[in-house]
């Protein structure tokens, strides 16, 4: 169905009927939950705390199992917080956070693979392009300057792309 068919079946529905199919979305699909809940109460720090402690979890985990280093939990989020229109000071900065982090695992325990380098890599310049995007860049320099140094200091393979 195009964008305009729906238009066209919308407008043709009582107001009463388009309540009931919205809230039937609402209880089918969780990402329409996930938008109304946000949209009429937006608590951004609390999304913020439940990403960094996913994130961390990734890296850190709580209970005995390995750390899993997946960058697609971080990714997810991300997404999904783009998708509901948060502020983009804290996108940039659970993008930031994922770095951090996983600079954090790895001076303790460096990863043999190159994978994990590459990947972090990928999401300081996916990261680097959001704030530039946005307008933001300049209020993360100095993280931006933290992620670069950490990077040359633990030796990565792939420092200079950092620069």
């Amino acid at each position: 169905m195009s964008k305009r068919e729906l238009k066209k079946y919308l407008s043709e529905l009582s107001q009463e009927q388009l309540a009931e199919q919205i809230i039937d979305l609402y209880d089918k699909f969780k990402d329409v939950k996930s938008y109304y809940d946000f949209a009429f109460n937006p608590k951004e720090d609390k999304l913020l705390e439940e990403a960094k402690f996913k994130i961390g979890k990734e890296y850190f985990p709580t209970t005995r199992r390995k750390a899993k280093l997946r960058r697609s939990v971080a990714q997810k989020i991300i997404r999904q917080y783009k998708q509901l229109g948060v502020d983009p000071n804290l996108i940039a900065d659970i993008m930031l956070y994922n770095i951090e982090v996983a600079q954090t695992y790895s001076m303790d325990k460096p990863p043999k693979q190159d994978s994990f380098y590459l990947s972090l890599h990928k999401s300081f310049k996916e990261a680097t392009d959001f704030m530039m995007e946005h307008g933001i860049y300049s209020d993360f320099e100095y993280r931006i300057q933290q992620i670069i140094d950490q990077a040359w200091a633990q030796n990565w393979i792939n420092k200079g792309a950092f620069e």
